[in-house]
């Protein structure tokens, strides 16, 4: 339920049609996904909602595996005390890519 409702607030649709982004996964409080080429190297978006102040946290990072398996991750932005309102706003800047027209 928290993970659709996220989609619905950064974009739907027409948000993952414009971005290029795929392979939603539900975290139960919040949701993540592969990001296609951006400005940025992040590869991976994770928004969880924090329920105490009802605000989002959005954590771009670029997750590695090795042939040898071993799996590395490298935050590039994260952002705390987010408002649905600025969903878009702050995915636009940290990737460059747009959700709009």
């Amino acid at each position: 339920m928290i993970a659709t409702t996220i989609l619905q607030q950064i974009g739907g649709r027409r948000f993952a049609a414009m971005t290029g982004s795929r392979d939603f996964m539900d975290l139960g409080d919040g949701v993540r996904m592969n990001l296609s080429r951006s400005k940025t190297s992040a590869n991976r978006l994770t928004i969880t909602l924090d329920k105490e102040t009802d605000t989002y946290r959005m954590r771009f990072y670029r997750m590695t595996v090795s042939k040898h398996f071993e799996v590395k991750t490298k935050d590039i932005a994260v952002y705390e005390g987010v408002y649905c309102d600025m969903l878009e706003e702050i995915f636009t800047s940290v990737t460059g890519l747009y959700t709009i027209f």
